[in-house]
């Protein structure tokens, strides 16, 4: 009895093997052959991109192409003994090793004195190192000048998903490759051709869905449907995938949009429950939503891409229908406020409850005018004065819910037109305004921090202090209009200006206080209180206001007359 041959996967059982099989590279295939073809070879190469996108099999391709026995060929035969042992990886002269577990100066070491001697067997000694940027700091110097001018037997190749983490003086050295993702539909073509070659029915729709989910990886991508074959005994649908992979129905994913773009909060609710309860993830619904906002998009602004081969048919047509709907701005709006509900929906306690809340915000945001609109509203109905006050309700709710779903307000009657107070025609008496109307900060500042430059009723200029408010000018000149029912305009100067009102009235005080200093009384009360000081200077009374006073008690009136 005989045991079975062990199953290989399908990304190692269609792994590349020549040029002409890599997809999706072909920059890098055409420069590879024309180098190879015309012996321009470099002595080292690095090649990088994502996972799963071929680097390590390019590395071997390029090993086999150089080492074949009827090469340097960009074609190798594959049946050489060179290009069978390096497929097997058992070629003594194509050493591969993986940085991420050597990573030390000791194994560049055993490089450096390996590259002395010639191939065994092959043309070149190649060294393939992958995951190269996973060495140390001192393994990349040791590497330097052996990289810089390596012997003409030996080649090295160097792969890696890091490539801004590899030294500059490293890849100065190398010629680069950068190997990009794969396009999805390149994908869902190759991995068609892969599930007739395996005898396996797969759908149209189920490889699209498994190459949007690759990411650009055709390694991944094939890991996908290798895993599909197996869910379906050998039959892969659309449906049976977007179960394996846990992705919300498409064409519900269009009834949720809709009905949130539409404010039919209660249908979205459900739609989103009944996706949770069969299984999908609330962040992977609201991924669906970006997808679809992505695809409405691209379709709005080149309706042509709806009917591209390959596009469903609910696609095409609603799609069509929903993109000429929407408004560009309703699309942008929705595009921003899914891709930052997505990453809270990823980080909440509750991924469901955090989905709810961004469908919910989502459709009331949808009701809200674009920038634009509004400033054209603004255009059309400038504001008007209000006729009415609004009286709120004591608990300070201003909206009352009516039977229509709309909102009243309780009107209290119009009052009667404010007074004008009379213009003022000095700058004191302006500034004296502000401390009556109940303005004290504004009072302080024009007091004590601004230098009148010019004033005239209906025009100030001043020069503000450096600790003043910058909206100063403004606010005052809006007060002062409104309060007098006229046109005042308070501007900034760069002139001096007179001195603050505050320092005018500091200058008068001490000025007081000199004079009394003076007065032969006062010089006699300070001579005799030398701790004695000058606090205050008040007016003496005049006859009018001045006390009554009584020398004697006969003088004093009756109790019953009056004084």
């Amino acid at each position: 009895m005989t045991e079975p041959a062990a199953y290989r996967v399908l990304a190692r059982k269609y792994r590349p093997t020549t040029f002409a099989d890599l997809i999706g590279q072909e920059a890098m295939v055409r420069t590879l052959r024309n180098a190879i073809a015309s012996g321009r070879l470099a002595h080292a190469f690095v090649l990088t991109g994502v996972r799963g996108i071929g680097k390590t099999t390019t590395a071997r391709i390029i090993a086999r192409a150089l080492n074949c026995a009827e090469g340097p060929t960009d074609k190798p035969c594959g049946i050489c003994i060179h290009c069978t042992s390096i497929a097997e990886d058992r070629h003594v002269d194509v050493l591969e090793m993986d940085a991420a577990s050597r990573t030390g100066v000791n194994d560049i070491r055993e490089i450096i004195e390996g590259v002395r001697y010639r191939p065994t067997q092959a043309r070149f000694k190649i060294y393939i190192i992958d995951e190269v940027h996973m060495l140390s700091t001192a393994a990349f110097n040791a590497l330097l000048k052996t990289l810089e001018e390596p012997p003409e037997h030996v080649k090295f190749i160097f792969a890696t998903t890091e490539i801004r983490k590899v030294p500059i003086t490293v890849l100065s050295r190398c010629q680069r490759f950068d190997l990009k993702r794969v396009d999805s539909e390149m994908l869902a073509a190759h991995f068609a051709n892969i599930a007739e070659k395996e005898g396996v029915t797969a759908d149209a729709g189920a490889l699209a869905l498994i190459a949007r989910a690759a990411d650009g990886s055709v390694r991944d991508g094939l890991s996908l449907l290798d895993q599909a074959i197996a869910h379906g005994q050998g039959k892969v649908d659309e449906a049976l995938v977007r179960d394996m992979l846990g992705l919300a129905d498409r064409i519900r994913t269009f009834d949720l949009f809709e009905a949130v773009m539409k404010g039919e909060m209660p249908q979205a609710l459900d739609l989103l429950g009944q996706s949770y309860a069969s299984g999908a993830d609330p962040a992977v619904v609201l991924e669906d939503m970006l997808e679809l906002v992505h695809w409405l998009t691209r379709v709005k602004l080149a309706p042509q891409l709806a009917e591209a081969p390959g596009v469903a048919e609910a696609e095409r047509v609603r799609g069509k229908s929903m993109a000429t709907a929407l408004s560009m701005a309703a699309l942008t709006k929705s595009w921003q406020l899914l891709l930052k509900g997505l990453s809270e929906t990823r980080n909440a306690p509750s991924p469901l409850s955090a989905a709810e809340m961004v469908l919910i915000r989502l459709a009331f945001a949808a009701d809200l005018p674009s920038p634009a609109d509004a400033v054209e509203s603004v255009k059309r109905n400038p504001p008007q004065p209000p006729a009415q006050n609004i009286s709120l309700p004591p608990s300070g709710g201003g909206a009352r819910a009516v039977a229509g779903g709309g909102t009243s307000y309780e009107a209290a009657p119009a009052p009667q037109a404010q007074a004008h107070l009379p213009m003022p025609q000095t700058f004191a008496e302006t500034v004296a305004l502000f401390a009556e109307r109940q303005e004290p900060v504004l009072h302080a500042h024009l007091q004590a921090s601004v230098n009148l430059v010019h004033f005239e009723p209906g025009r100030i200029e001043i020069n503000p202090m450096a600790h003043a408010p910058k909206d100063l000018a403004n606010r005052a000149g809006a007060l002062l209009t409104e309060w007098t029912g006229k046109r005042w305009v308070v501007s900034i100067s760069n002139k001096q200006g007179a001195e603050t009102l505050r320092g005018q009235e500091l200058e008068q005080v001490a000025k007081q206080k000199a004079d009394a200093a003076r007065h032969p009384l006062v010089q006699a009360v300070l001579a005799a209180f030398p701790d004695a000081s000058i606090e205050a200077v008040r007016s003496a009374p005049t006859p009018e206001t001045a006390p009554v006073v009584f020398d004697t008690m006969s003088d004093m009136p009756n109790q019953d007359e009056d004084l």
